[in-house]
């Protein structure tokens, strides 16, 4: 299926690309709280409107 070459090379780019993030992740941590500390509200919000539509579609169906 794959050859011996394309398998080392694909579990090399899976650990130097998961190393990468984390590192660039932990570098910019500081920054991603100042600039989207509120950003979980604006998820919870988001979900809460898609409950709401679902909720409406349910009981208009009927």
């Amino acid at each position: 299926m794959f050859s011996q070459g394309q398998l080392y090379f694909a579990i090399f780019f899976v650990i130097a690309f998961s190393v990468f993030i984390i590192l660039s992740y932990s570098k910019d941590k500081k920054l991603h709280k100042k600039y989207y500390g509120g950003s979980l509200f604006i998820l919870l919000g988001f979900l809460v409107f898609i409950a709401v539509l679902f909720l409406i579609k349910f009981f208009v169906k009927e």
